[in-house]
């Protein structure tokens, strides 16, 4: 039958989040003091931030997520430690999982052990580990869509003005953190066709909601131009993203590509067993509750309109596993939710946790075993021999590691004038490889002075992580991975004569 809500739910039952909330920030946390940054954005959200904490605005709007940015300047104030980021961010994921479980919870009448199970379920999804390692605005956009979930919820189910604000405001909130919030308007607009209450048209109740969506572009324009910025400089992101005019340095061009089977590749080589097949059985499952009384909104339809509508939109755009960021935890709870139909008490609780034990060998294979990194070790090279300034290849993963200047170069060409500016090596960093940016041939057949292996410049999330930046598709992209992996060495410093 239908979830229904159940506002006297016991608070013990509440309480059973906390344990496996601790048990999944363990899972999200193991090993990561000993990580870099993984990736080219990480690093410069990094350095934004610092840039910002010093009263430099100039990348205010880099990746349209000035509130991002804004989040963690009183951090930059006490420290410079990426690590101390990395962590903090890894951790507002976590909260995500908990807010989105809490909420289930409450609308499913889920028990104690039942939250629980749900929260490890969620929690330990092998996609959703990787990406809550970086410092990307995914943690905090997941956070934000649990929140926004539960306040659209709240004004279908109970429709008022105050609750569809309430809603508005995290959107609002949504698109200072992520641009690609953007892609839940469309869904909104879906519910609110489906609900046809006429709540947002009474009492200019959509020129409320029109004047908190835009509130975080007037004042953020307006921080920009006090800056010395162009008022149209995050407005001009979502219109790159739309309209990219040339090619990047890998070669993509333009933002369509239909793959319907990028995403289900993903799933059924790095996510739960579980999840894929009860996605496809969902309509036969679940026909009464997704197909009749369309006005009367329940929780399963909610979820899966979401996370269905989000796979479409998807389906059409260059592809990445963080383009389903936002719904890997839907496709989760719409697994657990399936199997408590069928399973209850100890069975459940024996699938349930078989499925997270099987997640966990993924994670660690996929997740654990690429993490320890070499880049201290190169720039305690560099440092014993005083080198302050290194050219990298497309990747900037040495940068948080003490150097004076790591400059990024997605090609051989600009070296001569780096080495007029002083620049004393250049790192063959395997993210060009990565990226597919193959400008680097030459370079390669030289003699490196040294190299060290650096085992995430070969793992296949990261790969696929950047095929929205490479276009290629999934099957290419791990034959790019293959190549890479059965290199022994992936970071190779040469002199720069």
């Amino acid at each position: 039958m239908a979830a229904t809500k159940n506002d006297n739910l016991p608070l013990n039952s509440a309480l059973w989040l906390l344990p496996a909330l601790l048990a999944v920030a363990v899972v999200r946390l193991y090993g990561l003091s000993e990580a870099a940054l993984p990736d080219y954005d990480s690093v410069r959200n990094w350095q934004i931030v610092r840039e910002i904490a010093t009263g430099n605005f100039r990348n205010l709007f880099h990746h349209g997520s000035p509130g991002f940015s804004v989040l963690y300047v009183p951090v930059a104030w006490l420290t410079s430690n990426f690590h101390v980021f990395q962590h903090l961010n890894a951790l507002l994921a976590v909260a995500a999982v908990g807010l989105l479980a809490n909420f289930v919870r409450r609308e499913a009448c889920l028990t104690g052990p039942e939250t629980a199970l749900l929260t490890l379920f969620i929690g330990t999804s092998v996609f959703l580990t990787f990406s809550g390692r970086d410092f990307t605005m995914g943690s905090a956009s997941l956070l934000v869509f649990a929140g926004l979930l539960r306040a659209y919820y709240q004004r279908l189910q109970r429709p008022s003005p105050i609750a569809l604000l309430r809603a508005a405001l995290w959107v609002a909130l949504g698109l200072c953190i992520n641009y690609k919030f953007i892609l839940t308007l469309p869904i909104l607009a879906v519910f609110e066709l489906l609900q046809r209450d006429g709540l947002l048209w009474r009492q200019r109740s959509w020129l409320r909601v029109v004047s908190i969506v835009a509130a975080p572009f007037v004042v953020f324009g307006l921080v920009g131009v006090l800056a010395g910025l162009p008022w149209y400089r995050w407005p001009a992101v979502y219109y790159n993203v739309l309209f990219p005019g040339v090619a990047n340095a890998a070669g993509r061009q333009g933002s369509v590509q239909l793959d319907l089977l990028y995403y289900p590749l993903v799933m059924l080589k790095f996510e739960s067993w579980l999840v894929l097949p009860w996605l496809l059985l969902l309509p036969l499952v679940w026909r009464r509750e997704l197909f009749t009384a369309l006005q009367r909104i329940n929780l399963v339809r909610y979820l899966a309109v979401w996370g269905y509508a989000y796979l479409a939109g998807m389906s059409l755009l260059l592809k990445a596993p963080r383009g389903l960021l936002l719904v890997y935890g839907l496709f989760y709870t719409l697994a657990f939710l399936s199997l408590r139909r069928y399973a209850a008490g100890w069975g459940l609780a024996v699938v349930v946790l078989a499925a997270c034990t099987s997640n966990m060998s993924r994670i660690e294979r996929e997740v654990y075993a690429y993490t320890p990194s070499s880049y201290p070790r190169v720039a305690q090279w560099l440092q014993q021999r005083g080198g302050t300034k290194v050219a990298s290849t497309v990747g900037l993963g040495l940068a948080p590691f003490g150097i004076d200047s790591v400059v990024s170069i997605t090609s051989e060409k600009q070296l001569p004038a780096l080495r007029k500016r002083g620049f004393q090596y250049v790192l063959l960093d395997g993210y060009y490889l990565v990226t597919n940016v193959p400008q680097f041939d030459s370079l390669r057949r030289q003699q490196p002075v040294a190299e060290w292996s650096e085992p995430m410049l070969t793992s296949p999330l990261l790969f696929l992580e950047h095929t929205e930046y490479t276009g290629l598709n999934y099957v290419k992209t791990l034959v790019l991975q293959s190549r890479a992996h059965h290199d022994s060495v992936q970071l190779r410093l040469y002199r720069l004569q």
